[in-house]
């Protein structure tokens, strides 16, 4: 699922006693594709306090945004949050001391809608599952948006997973079944149906759609197909897909420089995201001037919280702060202040707005953008109603 941030799949959350690549866990595929969709932002959402915090919370007009569809249509909302209340989550895995064990829980052990916000919990012995990163590896939620099939996109989780090791390794055909959510009709026992409905369309929608390709192989039985597996390779033409998750900032020369300066990853595309590249360059370049710096990525944060190296008036080296430099310190504070997911939502909230040269300069340069300047303080005052007041007067 895309719920895991990337940053967080190395170093000392390996567990080298561990015998499995990938532990075996397995949500039922009777998940509507609303459902899965919505399953993975509230995974996404709740991942870094997952194991800390025994409920979570998401504002439910973010959360219908990054599932696409109506805000207003919270019957929809509501028969999903049941579904997943419904559903089963199953695993078979080795522990760290290399014992078997097994275990099921609901998706979801409770959701509630209450003034707009849904809150929301997970059993503690299945988020401390779903908080290893070796159970749920990540999905991308730009990708995700893009599937019209639930097959399909279970397909994709499942085969994501093992993205790095190029095969799913072997299933047999009930197993499938029920990862595709099919193993209650009679009529997919019959592998041609299966191969025909679910399997063909699924690997089709899987290719075209996502930034993996995937091939089926199959291994019989006498005549009878009686297991399968997925080769899974990367898809270079859908790199593109990634922008949205970060790839896009990652091949920039500033996060290289971000990076190169000991910046985590995540860190680095949040800072691009929210003061835009041309900023994030000027203080990486105030910083390399001001020479040897003991914790240059603590000097780099306050460079960039508050503006160090701006051009001050000879006559007068500390002059009022402008009201633009007091509205973007308030909107900066804003969006930090805001979950991931609900940071992707407000900037493809906002997005949605804008054509031309002002969608532009907002894709270059984010909140920061000039151009959009009253446009943006107009749609944080929506979301954050009083959040200026008092920044008219001089200070």
């Amino acid at each position: 699922m895309d719920d895991i941030p990337r940053d967080q799949l190395s170093g000392p959350l390996r567990r080298g006693a561990v015998k499995k690549h990938v532990a075996a866990i397995h949500v039922s595929g009777k998940l509507t594709l609303l459902q899965r969709k919505l399953s993975n932002v509230l995974l996404l959402n709740a991942y870094d306090t997952l194991t800390s915090h025994s409920r979570h919370q998401i504002d439910a007009r973010t959360l219908c945004m990054m599932i696409g569809y109506n805000s207003n249509d919270m019957d929809t909302l509501k028969a999903s949050l049941r579904g997943l209340a419904e559903t089963v989550a199953e695993w078979d895995m080795l522990d760290e001391k290399g014992q078997q064990e097994w275990g099921v829980s609901a998706l979801l052990s409770y959701a509630k809608l209450k003034a707009g916000v849904c809150e929301y919990a997970y059993s503690p012995a299945l988020a401390e599952k779903l908080h290893d990163p070796k159970v749920f590896a990540l999905i991308n939620l730009n990708i995700q948006r893009r599937f019209t099939s639930g097959h399909a996109l279970a397909l994709y989780e499942n085969c994501y997973r093992f993205v790095r090791t190029g095969s799913t390794g072997w299933w047999s055909l009930d197993l499938f079944r029920r990862l595709m959510g099919v193993a209650d009709s009679p009529y997919y026992e019959t592998f041609k149906h299966l191969n025909a409905k679910i399997i063909k369309p699924a690997v089709a929608e899987v290719n075209k759609t996502s930034n993996i390709v995937v091939t089926p192989e199959v291994r019989k039985m006498g005549r009878a197909v009686s297991e399968i597996r997925f080769r899974i390779a990367e898809n270079p033409q859908l790199a593109i897909l990634d922008l949205d998750d970060g790839e896009g900032l990652r091949n920039t020369d500033v996060y290289s420089r971000l990076r190169a300066l000991g910046v985590s990853d995540r860190l680095a595309r949040q800072w691009l995201t929210e003061h835009g590249q041309d900023y994030v360059k000027q203080k990486l370049d105030y910083v390399a001037d001001q020479g040897r710096v003991t914790n240059a990525v603590g000097y780099l944060t306050a460079a960039l919280r508050d503006d160090y190296g701006a051009q001050v008036s000879q006559r007068n080296p500390n002059p009022p702060t402008s009201l633009r430099a007091r509205r973007l310190e308030r909107i900066r504070d804003l969006a930090s202040a805001r979950k991931p997911t609900q940071r992707d939502a407000d900037k493809r909230l906002f997005m949605a707005r804008l054509e031309g040269a002002a969608r532009e300069d907002f894709e270059r340069h984010g909140w920061m953008s000039a151009l959009n300047a009253e446009a943006i303080v107009a749609f944080w005052t929506e979301l954050s109603p009083g959040a200026f007041d008092g920044l008219d007067a001089d200070s």
